[in-house]
């Protein structure tokens, strides 16, 4: 199983800039490797990474993606992301089986939903989602699918209040459960890549039971 320290970031702000929280990640070099096939069905492994950090008020979490197909076509809160050129992450807070998934494309259009597992997980009231604020290479206009070499990056704040089945406070200490994942349904090359392994038959990113660990210190 896989760990992470998740230190707090380096400002003097409660709330920082986006440009300021995403130099702060830069610094923390080449970051956690998003690259666990776990699929034979389903070979092709992009380049992703991921810095993060904690503040007072939010969670930091920076994407570096780097792959051969780039789609941004959902522009509206709690649309498929995941058909798109898309990084997740999902996150259980304490030890009650509720987990959050929260997911995005590359121009910061967010999905999130809540439960314990896929039969139950409701979506997010469409406030909550936009209350993350977040910072994109790739602008904030849709377009289809583009081919290439193409990189770009992510930036994310999430706001303890968006745990809404929680009381998240003062995160030094705690360890949270949790998972990142790049995904791409409806690419050229469709992929599910996982920090942790998931060990289930066919690609599913619904099962905490598989969740690493986030210990913020």
């Amino acid at each position: 199983m896989h760990t992470i320290e998740v230190s707090k970031l380096r400002s003097g702000r409660e709330i920082p800039s986006m440009e300021e929280v995403s130099a702060l990640l830069d610094e923390q070099g080449d970051g956690h490797p998003i690259e666990t096939i776990n699929w034979e069905s389903h070979l092709y492994k992009p380049s992703v990474r991921f810095n993060m950090a904690w503040g007072d008020r939010e969670i930091y979490i920076k994407y570096y993606v780097r792959e051969d197909h780039v789609k941004a076509e959902k522009s509206r809160t709690n649309e498929m992301v995941c058909e798109d050129s898309c990084v997740e992450f999902f996150v259980s807070p304490s030890d009650d089986g509720i987990y959050y998934n929260f997911e995005f494309n590359p121009i910061g259009t967010g999905l999130m939903g809540a439960g314990h597992g896929r039969a139950d997980s409701v979506r997010a009231d469409p406030a909550v989602v936009e209350g993350i604020r977040r910072l994109t290479s790739m602008g904030d206009r849709p377009f289809p699918e583009i081919s290439g070499d193409i990189g770009w990056s992510l930036t994310l704040a999430i706001p303890l209040s968006a745990f809404f089945h929680h009381r998240v406070e003062n995160l030094a200490g705690k360890s949270f459960r949790a998972n990142f994942y790049k995904c791409g349904d409806r690419l050229t090359t469709p992929h599910y890549v996982t920090w942790n392994p998931v060990g289930t038959e066919k690609p599913d990113y619904h099962q905490p039971a598989f969740f690493g660990i986030l210990k913020f210190i």
